[in-house]
C-alpha cells in the first residue's frame, strides 16, 4: 500500500528516530559491559528506558456529532491506498460504537473485535472486559482481498431493534434514538459496544492509535469513553461540517466532553471544519470561495473559544477521491496536507518533547558518569606510563600510585557501605510508602463505599457514599505526598554529603513527582461529581447506578491507583541510582589499576614491554571514549519535528 503525504513521512521519521536510540541503548548496555561497569541496578534503569520507547504510542480521538465526516476524514487520512472506502461511512449514522484502531503488534495479525452491547448490563467494565476475549466476536481481516475486509469492517456500523425499555437498560436515552419503520414502536441502538481493528498499516505498525467516536447520545450513554478513553488520548480531532457550522449538539459534544477541566490532552484541541466543497463556488470564483471559507473559519474558533489557526478547512470526501485518482490538484484544494501538518507540529512534536524529557535526558546523565569515570582512568594509565619513561619502571612512582589508588578504593567502597545502608534505609521507607497505596487498602475502601452505596436508600446518601470514596483515596495520596517529600529530603541529604567530596560530579536524585497523583485523583473526583449530577444516573435504580459507578470511577480510579504502586515501588530503589552507579564505576575501575600496579611493582618487567602494554591500553582506553562521545551525539540529536522546526526557521532568517 502506497504512503501519502507528510503524516506518513514524519510518522516515519519519528520511528526511526525512536529505533536509532534503542539502537544506542543497546550500544551503551554493551559498552559498559566490554568496560566492566555493568550493574545490576544500571540495567533495571536501562530496560525501564527501552521498554518507554518500544511500547510507546500516539492516540489520536476523532470527536464530532453524527454525519460530519469523522470516519471519511480517518478513510483519507488511512486507507485511500485500498483504492475505496475502508471503513463505513455514508450518508446517516454509520460509527455507532467507539472504533479503535491500530495494529497489534504481538499478536501481528489483522482481526476485527465487536463487543455485544448486552455487555452493558453485566458488572464487568470495558476495561476488564478488554481482558477477557470469549465475551469478544472475531473476525479475521485479509488484507489482500480489500472488497471482502470492508464488508466485514461494515458491521462497526450495525444497529439491533429493541425495545425503549430495553434501550434504557442498556443506558441509552431512547428520545436521542432513531425509531425502527420495520418495527412500529421499537428504537434501533447499536449492536456492539466497542469495536477494536487491528490492521497491518505503516503508520499504525509505527504506533499510532485512533479512536473513532459516535455522536451526542452513544457518547453519553458510554461513561467510560467520555471519563477515560477520550480524556486519556494526546489529542482530539474535534470534526465539524462546513454546511451546518457549530449547532447546539456540536457545542454540547464540546463542552461536555471535550473542552473540559480534567482532561489530558496535552497535545491540543483541534478541528476540523469538515465538507467544505459544499462552499466551493466555481461561478464566483477561487477568491470569493476563499473568503467564504475564512468567515465560516473564524466563526467556529470563536464559537470553539480557539484560535483561528487550529481549525482546519478541508474536504475529507475530496481528500479520499484525490488520494484514489492521484489528481494532485484536487487533493492540494481538499486541504487534507494541512492537517496532516498540525498532527506532526503539534501532537508529534509533543511526544518528542516527552521522551527527551523522560529518558534521553536520563541516558544522557548515565553516560556522561561513565565518560567521567572513564576519563579518570584514563588519567591514572597515563601516570603510569609517565612512570615508564626511564630505562627501567619507576617503581617509586608506582608505588605513590598504588597508595593513592588504594586511599580513593577505600573512599568509594566506605561511600557504597554508605550507600547501601542508605538504601536499606529508603527501602524500609518504601515499605511505609507501599502501605499508604496497597491493593489491598485500596479494595477495603472500594468494598466499603459498596456496601454504603447499596444499603442507602436517599439520592443523597449514594452521593455522600460515592464522594466519601474519593475522599478516602485523596487522604492515602496527601499521606502519600507528605510522606514522600520527608522520603526526598532525605534523599537530597545523602546527595549533598555525597556531592561535599569533590572527586564526585555533582549528580542530581532522581524525584518522586507524588503531586501528579495527587492532582490526578483530584480531578477524578471532578469527574465523579458530574457522573453523580447527570439527569441519567440520578433517574437510575439503585443496583444499575451501583454497578455504573464501579464500572465507570472505579475502574478509573483502580488503574490511576496502579500508577501510583507502580512509582512507589519503583522509586525508593531508584532514587540513589546515580550516585550508586558513580561510587560503583569508580570502584571497579580502581580494582582494575589496583591489580595492574600490584603487577608492577612485583615484577621486573622491562619498561619498553610495559610501555607497549600501557600504550595499547590508553589507544583502547580512548576508542572507548570516543565510541562514548559517538553516542553521546546520536542521543543528542534533535527529534525530527524538532530539527525540521530548525530548519525551516534557518531557512526563513536567510
Amino acid at each position: 500500500m502506497k504512503m501519502h503525504g507528510t503524516l506518513s513521512q514524519q510518522v516515519e521519521a519519528y520511528h526511526n528516530w525512536k529505533k536509532e536510540l534503542i539502537r544506542q541503548i543497546g550500544r551503551y548496555r554493551l559498552w559498559l559491559q566490554d568496560n566492566d561497569l555493568f550493574s545490576e541496578d544500571v540495567s533495571t534503569r536501562i530496560r525501564n528506558g527501552l521498554e518507554l520507547l518500544i511500547e510507546d504510542e500516539l492516540t489520536i480521538a476523532f470527536a464530532g456529532e453524527y454525519s460530519r465526516g469523522k470516519t471519511e476524514l480517518i478513510n483519507a487520512l488511512f486507507f485511500s491506498g485500498y483504492g475505496q472506502r475502508m471503513l463505513p461511512s455514508q450518508a446517516g449514522r454509520t460509527t455507532m460504537c467507539p472504533t479503535e484502531l491500530f495494529y497489534d503488534r504481538s499478536a501481528n495479525q489483522n482481526y476485527l473485535l465487536l463487543l455485544p452491547i448486552e455487555t452493558r448490563t453485566g458488572e464487568l467494565s470495558l476495561q476488564q472486559l478488554r481482558k477477557q476475549p470469549e465475551h469478544w466476536v472475531r473476525h479475521d481481516l485479509d488484507e489482500h482481498d480489500p472488497e471482502v475486509m470492508r464488508e466485514v469492517l461494515a458491521e462497526v456500523a450495525r444497529t439491533k431493534s429493541v425495545t425503549p425499555q430495553q434501550a434504557r437498560k442498556l443506558g441509552f436515552d431512547e428520545d436521542m434514538l432513531e425509531h425502527d419503520r420495520s418495527n412500529p414502536g421499537n428504537v434501533l441502538v447499536p449492536a456492539w459496544r466497542n469495536a477494536q481493528i487491528s490492521i497491518r498499516h505503516p503508520l499504525f505498525e509505527r504506533g499510532l492509535r485512533i479512536l473513532d467516536t459516535p455522536g451526542l447520545n452513544a457518547l453519553g450513554s458510554e461513561p467510560e469513553l467520555t471519563i477515560s478513553m477520550l480524556p486519556r488520548a494526546h489529542a482530539i480531532i474535534f470534526v465539524l461540517s462546513a454546511d451546518t457550522g457549530v449547532t447546539a449538539s456540536d457545542m454540547a459534544i464540546w463542552n461536555e466532553h471535550i473542552d473540559t477541566e480534567y482532561a489530558d490532552h496535552r497535545a491540543g484541541r483541534f478541528a476540523v471544519l469538515n465538507k467544505i466543497d459544499v462552499l466551493w463556488d466555481d461561478l464566483q470564483g477561487e477568491q470569493h470561495t476563499n473568503d467564504a471559507i475564512e468567515r465560516v473559519r473564524g466563526y467556529t474558533a470563536d464559537h470553539l473559544g480557539i484560535r483561528q489557526q487550529d481549525v482546519i478547512p478541508l474536504s475529507a470526501k475530496q481528500g479520499l477521491i484525490s488520494r484514489i485518482r492521484n489528481d494532485d490538484a484536487l487533493f492540494k484544494r481538499s486541504n487534507i496536507d494541512q492537517l496532516e501538518q498540525l498532527i506532526v507540529r503539534r501532537i508529534l512534536m509533543h511526544k518528542e518533547e516527552l521522551i527527551t524529557q523522560n529518558l534521553i535526558n536520563d541516558l544522557l546523565g548515565m553516560l556522561q558518569n561513565s565518560q567521567a569515570a572513564m576519563q579518570i582512568r584514563l588519567s591514572a594509565l597515563e601516570e603510569e606510563r609517565t612512570a615508564c619513561t626511564g630505562a627501567t619502571v619507576d617503581k617509586a612512582s608506582i608505588a605513590r600510585l598504588a597508595e593513592r589508588a588504594h586511599k580513593d578504593y577505600d573512599f568509594y567502597y566506605k561511600k557504597l557501605i554508605t550507600l547501601r545502608s542508605s538504601r536499606r534505609l529508603m527501602d524500609s521507607q518504601g515499605e511505609m510508602l507501599r502501605k499508604l497505596v496497597s491493593e489491598e487498602r485500596f479494595e477495603t475502601h472500594a468494598a466499603q463505599v459498596r456496601l454504603k452505596m447499596s444499603k442507602s436508600w436517599t439520592t443523597a446518601g449514594m452521593n455522600a457514599a460515592m464522594d466519601h470514596f474519593f475522599e478516602l483515596l485523596e487522604a492515602d495520596l496527601t499521606n502519600l505526598l507528605s510522606e514522600g517529600h520527608l522520603a526526598e529530603k532525605m534523599v537530597g541529604a545523602i546527595y549533598r554529603r555525597y556531592n561535599e567530596d569533590n572527586r564526585a560530579r555533582h549528580l542530581e536524585p532522581i524525584p518522586l513527582r507524588a503531586g501528579r497523583h495527587v492532582i490526578a485523583v483530584r480531578e477524578l473526583r471532578k469527574k465523579a461529581r458530574r457522573f453523580r449530577v447527570s439527569p441519567k444516573n440520578l433517574l437510575t435504580e439503585q443496583s444499575l447506578l451501583v454497578r455504573r459507578f464501579f464500572n465507570v470511577m472505579v475502574g478509573e480510579a483502580r488503574t490511576l491507583h496502579a500508577r501510583v504502586r507502580a512509582d512507589v515501588e519503583r522509586w525508593p530503589h531508584e532514587a540513589l541510582l546515580p550516585i550508586m552507579q558513580y561510587s560503583m564505576e569508580q570502584k571497579q575501575l580502581l580494582e582494575h589499576q589496583i591489580r595492574r600496579l600490584r603487577d608492577m611493582v612485583r615484577t621486573d618487567r622491562d619498561t619498553r614491554s610495559e610501555r607497549e602494554r600501557l600504550d595499547h591500553t590508553i589507544a583502547d582506553l580512548r576508542k572507548q571514549l570516543e565510541l562514548a562521545d559517538a553516542m553521546m551525539r546520536q542521543i543528542r540529536k534533535p527529534a525530527p519535528t524538532l530539527l525540521q522546526q530548525k530548519v525551516v526557521n534557518i531557512s526563513g532568517a536567510v
